[in-house]
């Protein structure tokens, strides 16, 4: 039956929408500090807890301590209402968790493949099945599934580009696949993008509706925030700037040939500088880190800033992001030292004068960012207003 603009059961469910949205983004709350939230009077703040309550949608949630009075009741959304999963995919490896729809990590699972073993769906399904089996599920009754993957889905036919390091992912629709192997809702995404909302949320680029993520470590890439969204581009390649030509720096005589960014500032070419500059040793953070290097390190670090601007001067100039921050395994490692020359070498390419700083997120945060926009999407649908 169609609900009239106004209708007092349509007012109800927004009510209801408003609550658990509040809930779920601040955490438990006493009724007066929910009221203060979404505005209601103290009797229909009473009365929609009650409601939500009794349809077991919200739990009682112990007591807010240390104020003057009574205790006051603590409220919550009830996490079991839905489960989504998140899957970091790499060549090699798939990192998953498994999230009640408050965003607890309530279980999780890492593989890594045999050698000579290309991880495909049914890897993946069992993987998954793994850590929601733990929670008494099986895939299918998982809300949502996010995907993280090196590559990107164009979203006009499926097939997985930018990718010839997954073999076992090409030639198909990769989504339709995922959706019939896991029996659920399924989403793909570019890795570089989710460090990017990751670091939206709870990072450098809080705030900030412009800004560009460089990855720099397992593989290179780049993600562009323009006004708060995301730009994918027409076939998923937006960033994918491990394939673009990158010239030869001067005075950089360890640089490798062909020359793209990716083979410009792979670990492995990284690790070649530092060779090049009498750095020893393979460990990226101890390289980029050694201050007691002294000017071999100064010089490591200003040939390799020059790689970095290099490859970001086209996208710096295009876009004019507000902020650029620098992420991966090189990209944190190198820290602000790393941070500011490349600042002053792309200032000698580039009209753009970004501000451009090392990322703050730590752990996995592909499977961070995966987590938020699975749970974005169960939400939704959890909490959607029937038409």
């Amino acid at each position: 039956m169609e609900q009239r603009a106004g209708s007092p059961q349509l007012l109800r469910r927004l009510n209801d929408r408003a609550a658990l949205l509040a809930l779920l983004e601040r955490g438990p709350l006493t009724r007066l500090e929910l009221e203060s939230h979404i505005g209601l009077s103290k009797p229909a703040t009473a009365d929609l807890l009650l409601r939500l309550e009794e349809s077991g949608q919200v739990l009682r949630a112990g007591f807010r301590e240390g104020g003057k009075g009574p205790r006051a009741q603590l409220w919550s959304v009830n996490g079991s209402l839905a489960y989504v999963a998140a899957v970091d995919l790499t060549p090699k490896t798939l990192d998953v968790a498994v999230s009640d729809i408050c965003g607890q990590v309530v279980a999780e699972y890492r593989h890594r493949a045999e050698e000579n073993v290309d991880l495909g769906m049914e890897h993946l399904r069992q993987a998954v099945a793994v850590p929601a089996g733990e929670v008494g599920l099986a895939t299918e009754r998982l809300q949502r599934v996010v995907v993280g993957l090196p590559g990107s889905v164009d979203r006009r036919t499926g097939h997985l580009g930018f990718a010839p390091h997954l073999p076992a992912w090409q030639g198909f629709d990769v989504l339709e696949g995922l959706a019939g192997t896991l029996g659920t809702s399924v989403a793909v995404e570019n890795d570089v993008n989710l460090v990017a909302l990751d670091e939206m949320a709870a990072g450098r680029a809080v705030g900030v509706d412009d800004f560009v993520l460089i990855w720099i470590g397992r593989g290179i890439g780049a993600a562009v925030v323009s006004e708060g969204r995301l730009l994918r581009g027409a076939s998923g390649g937006a960033g994918e700037i491990h394939w673009m030509p990158s010239p030869h720096p001067a005075a950089d005589q360890a640089a490798p040939h062909p020359q793209r960014a990716g083979d410009m500032l792979g670990k492995q070419a990284v690790r070649e500088l530092a060779r090049a500059h009498g750095l020893a040793g393979d460990d990226l953070d101890e390289l980029l880190a050694d201050d007691a290097a002294g000017p071999a390190r100064t010089g490591f670090l200003r040939d390799l800033a020059r790689r970095v601007a290099l490859a970001v001067a086209g996208v710096v100039s295009v876009v004019d992001p507000e902020l650029v921050v620098l992420a991966g395994d090189v990209g944190r490692a190198g820290g602000d030292a790393l941070c500011d020359l490349v600042a002053e070498e792309l200032g000698e390419l580039v009209l753009p004068r970004p501000e451009i700083r090392p990322s703050l997120v730590t752990g996995n945060p592909v499977r961070s960012g995966a987590l938020r926009l699975a749970l974005a999407g169960a939400r939704e649908e959890a909490f959607a207003i029937p038409s």
